[in-house]
């Protein structure tokens, strides 16, 4: 199998070194975790088994918990230093399977769920497609899948910034929206449902962007990154690329934000593949 544009082993890594402090760090992933849910709020739906895929510290596992009190939950991440996170969060008598494994490959028997939840965990699979193709596969029919992940404008402003510094690659690439709804429908799902937002952090300084980003495990994973310590002058050319984005006294971070609705059809549903973008 070819490799691709992201390190797996160092995607991994970077969420066990930002475990311990993840909940403190990731306010904008909280409030996408709460939006998320709150979108099954019209939907009539008791599952008996839901998945939280790329759980993280476990927000969308309790969500999941408390929303479905009678609901068996799976709680999967790459992170091994997630997971233990998630297990010290959890209560003694209503407790998610923990699961260790990588979406693009899931270790769940075909048609074993009723419902997988999953957020801002896409941008972190080389293929999307094949994570679609893996929930479809154990999703029973009537199954629901509701994800979030970013869109091709997020850090936008520091994509620029670095753009001004070197050629090289230094911000993950994000997936159009457009895109990913054509791969849910060539993954067997019907009815499916791709809408955006753009959200906005701000900050005092470039170097604040840059921990919070990196607080949290999101820093560049990329296999062409570029290797060891950013000398002075280049990262000095950074930060005044960045100033050139400061707006009102603070520099800003946007977030395109795409949400994904799909199901599992029922036996005997066909589920037409989309024609030619024109």
């Amino acid at each position: 199998m070819a490799e691709g544009l992201l390190d797996r082993r160092e995607v991994r890594r970077a969420f066990d070194r930002a475990a311990a402090a993840y909940d403190a760090l990731a306010v904008l992933q909280r409030e996408l975790g709460r939006r998320l849910l709150e979108r099954l709020d019209p939907i009539r739906l008791a599952p008996a088994t839901a998945l939280d895929l790329g759980a993280g510290t476990g927000q969308l596992s309790r969500g999941l918990q408390r929303r479905f009190p009678r609901c068996r939950v799976v709680a999967l991440d790459l992170s091994a230093g997630m997971l233990r996170q998630l297990r010290r969060r959890q209560g003694w008598w209503r407790r998610a399977r923990l699961v260790q494994a990588d979406a693009q490959c899931l270790p769940l028997a075909p048609a074993s769920l009723d419902l997988v939840l999953s957020g801002l965990t896409l941008q972190w699979c080389d293929e999307p497609a094949r994570v679609f193709r893996e929930v479809r596969r154990v999703l029973r029919p009537g199954g629901l899948f509701l994800f979030t992940t970013f869109g091709p404008d997020t850090l936008r402003e520091l994509r620029a910034a670095w753009a001004v510094v070197d050629s090289r690659p230094h911000v993950s690439p994000f997936i159009d929206m457009h895109l990913l709804g054509d791969a849910l429908v060539e993954a067997g799902f019907q009815d499916t449902v791709m809408d955006m937002e753009m959200l906005r952090l701000t900050y005092d300084s470039p170097l604040a962007m840059m921990r919070d980003i990196k607080g949290i495990g999101a820093h560049n994973a990329l296999r062409d990154r570029p290797r060891g310590l950013t000398g002075r002058r280049r990262f000095e050319a950074l930060l005044r690329a960045c100033e050139a984005h400061r707006s009102e006294g603070r520099l800003p971070a946007t977030y395109e934000v795409v949400y994904g609705h799909a199901w599992a059809p029922e036996p005997g549903v066909r589920v037409s593949l989309p024609g030619p973008r024109r």
